[in-house]
């Protein structure tokens, strides 16, 4: 769902669990949380707070 980054809780190297909060997305008046779907380290974080962002982009990448 588009919408407006809020909050960015990842950065590049953090190692996170599966479950844990990466980012958060406000659309429609409602805050959808961005989970990572596996432990890992994070890659790259491609959006920034108050950047507006489109549906299906990967917003945080983790390393295979």
């Amino acid at each position: 769902m588009p919408g407006r980054v809020v909050v960015v809780r990842a950065t590049a190297g953090d190692v996170v669990e599966a479950g844990q909060e990466l980012m958060v997305i406000e659309a429609m008046k409602m805050e959808l949380s961005l989970k990572a779907p596996r432990d890992g380290i994070v890659a790259e974080v491609r959006a920034i707070v108050g950047e507006f962002v489109d549906a299906d982009l990967v917003l945080v990448a983790l390393e295979s």
